[in-house]
């Protein structure tokens, strides 16, 4: 079996709701925060199969295309290779919040996709993410869970804390 690392996306990959970027429907809107290149690289070094599950609620408001999600994932993808860091594959839930579908985190859905897919042992892996959304998911999916990051919300649930993802990498190995 293999083990998982899930990251969500924005506010742990990338920028989001900074002076520079409100949201990310474009490429050129899309920067990676620091440290992550490496850490992923570091998660890759380390036999982790790494996965983006991100809820892009976006495309069900209107506000973008999955084509332009296709863009701004494969520039996710081209500015991680150039630290050597790879992504095994990415999932997004592309309903309207409050959709009450199965693959919009809180619900695991996307997390035990991967893992029969990739045939993940969730009680190893991983679920990273910087909001309380993504550690109901991990925690639902049976992986340990890690809230990244400043924001001012409960943190009761996740198993770990951390102040951002290259932090994670150094913690693991």
């Amino acid at each position: 079996m293999n083990i998982g690392m899930f990251l969500d996306r924005d506010g742990v990959i990338n920028e989001v709701l900074t002076n520079r970027v409100k949201f990310v429907n474009k490429p050129k809107d899309f920067h990676l925060l620091s440290g992550v290149g490496e850490a992923v690289r570091r998660f890759n070094d380390l036999g982790f199969k790494v996965f983006v599950v991100t809820n892009q609620g976006g495309i069900g408001l209107g506000y973008m295309q999955e084509t332009a999600l296709e863009a701004v994932h494969t520039k996710m993808k081209k500015d991680l290779a150039a630290f050597g860091a790879t992504i095994d594959d990415i999932a997004y839930c592309p309903h309207k919040p409050h959709a009450n579908c199965a693959c919009r985190k809180p619900k695991p859905q996307m997390i035990l996709d991967f893992a029969e897919k990739h045939d993940i042992d969730l009680d190893q892996s991983y679920m990273v993410g910087d909001r309380e959304p993504d550690i109901e998911a991990g925690k639902e999916a049976g992986v340990r869970t890690i809230l990244i990051g400043n924001r001012k919300e409960t943190r009761a649930d996740a198993d770990m804390f951390f102040p951002d993802l290259i932090s994670v990498a150094q913690w693991i190995g």
